[in-house]
């Protein structure tokens, strides 16, 4: 393993920085299916880090399915994300886009849930004009990034809390590049993979529609962990 001193950064925690290198060495291929990584201390001396650092960012990657650890043998890689991944996304985005989901979950599965309980009939109608776009373009054969983006903001104004609305905006450019990534993935996979993504917007819509805000939170969660786990899942269908 490649070591470089990593230094705290005012935005980025050493645990998230150790995190991402891991990965950049697993994308970009340094270490394959099956390949043994180095062990704590070496990871600890390559990088410059204390042992709690480094079982920080292991339990990420082990959180993401992408390491698994053996009991006297070590961490090896589990699996290796799709090389539609690196081709979408620069091999240094990766770990920003996964963290950038990680985020939205918490937050989005909220909005969902509120707007189950406070949206109008113009709030319904804006949700339902972009489920009906994003569904015409993957049944077309399209990457729909801009019907999903408005989907999600619909969802997120439907709140009734301009705050959540804010917080996307926010987070707007990696939200963009992760769906990219994550439409992407889908795209260069099967039809089913495609009506499945399709499905699981559906369901948050459906369960706004219903007045239901625990089943819109959890779908809404659900969704986004399943665009999570089509990044990081190697190709497999999901």
């Amino acid at each position: 393993m490649a070591g470089v001193k990593l230094a705290p950064a005012r935005k980025e925690k050493l645990g998230d920085q150790l995190y991402g290198r891991i990965l950049e060495e697993i994308v970009s291929g340094t270490y394959g299916e099956g390949d043994k990584l180095p062990s704590e201390s070496q990871i600890c001396r390559a990088f410059g880090v204390s042992r709690p650092t480094v079982r920080e960012a292991l339990m990420r990657l082990h959180a993401d399915g992408l390491v698994a650890t053996r009991q006297g043998s070590g961490t090896f890689v589990q699996k290796r994300p799709s090389g539609h991944l690196t081709r979408l996304a620069k091999v240094s985005d990766i770990a920003g886009i996964l963290r950038c989901m990680e985020v939205r979950m918490a937050l989005e599965g909220r909005a969902a849930a509120l707007a189950a309980e406070r949206r109008g009939g113009a709030e319904l109608q804006r949700i339902e004009a972009a489920l009906a776009a994003l569904r015409t373009s993957l049944e077309a054969g399209a990457v729909p990034v801009g019907a999903d983006h408005e989907f999600h903001r619909a969802v997120a104004a439907a709140s009734g809390n301009a705050l959540f609305a804010e917080m996307l905006e926010m987070l707007e450019e990696t939200i963009h590049q992760s769906m990219t990534v994550a439409l992407g993935i889908t795209h260069a996979g099967s039809k089913e993979r495609a009506r499945r993504v399709v499905e699981e917007h559906e369901a948050i819509a459906e369960a706004i529609r219903r007045g239901d805000a625990e089943g819109a939170g959890l779908a809404m969660n659900y969704h986004l962990h399943r665009a999570r786990q089509r990044v990081t899942d190697g190709g497999r269908e999901l």
